[in-house]
């Protein structure tokens, strides 16, 4: 309790990445250490940037839960989600999403799982949940990149995959397309 997944430094690494930069870093025992980001120049033009905002694609009632460990990120997503027409059932981590899959059976249409989180983590989640309902829609989210996830082993290819940080139109969009299969 209390600590984090230890995610922190390969999520900002998934962000650099995404964004096509670069990380160095230097360190030396008693002096501390000193991170380096490198980003490109952003070559897009101010009207570019004003563009005007699109509906985002809302829900039918459809339940869904949310799992994720970081009560931030979380609240956040079920404030958007709640706001967008979906009901949403909150689960701090991997066990707690089955616990109230079980729950809720029958009624829940898809479960957002985060990939890491602490008790269980999101691909034993799925699994167990799965076991209930085979055909249950899922998405993964995650501050590692996909490719960093499939390295592990934690997903196979052909999983629904967000990476985080997510921007709600993404988000929206990604659940709309995974319903409406």
């Amino acid at each position: 309790m209390g600590k984090g997944t230890g995610l922190g430094l390969s999520m900002v690494y998934g962000i650099i990445k995404q964004h096509n930069g670069s990380i160095n870093v230097y360190s030396e025992v008693g002096k501390g250490t000193t991170f380096k980001i490198y980003l490109p120049l952003a070559q897009t033009k101010r009207e570019a940037i004003s563009r005007p905002i699109e509906t985002l694609p809302g829900g039918k009632g459809e339940t869904i839960i949310v799992a994720e460990d970081e009560q931030q990120v979380r609240e956040g997503m079920v404030a958007l989600l709640q706001e967008n027409g979906y009901k949403i059932i909150e689960a701090e981590d991997g066990e707690d999403a089955v616990r109230k899959f079980r729950e809720s059976r029958g009624t829940v249409s898809l479960v957002l799982l985060d990939v890491i989180m602490p008790v269980k983590n999101g691909r034993e989640a799925y699994e167990e949940i799965k076991g209930m309902e085979p055909g249950i829609r899922t998405i993964f989210m995650s501050g590692y990149t996909d490719d960093i996830i499939a390295k592990k082993g934690i997903l196979e290819e052909g999983f629904d995959f967000i990476s985080k940080p997510i921007h709600p139109d993404t988000l929206m969009r990604k659940i709309r397309e995974v319903l409406n299969r």
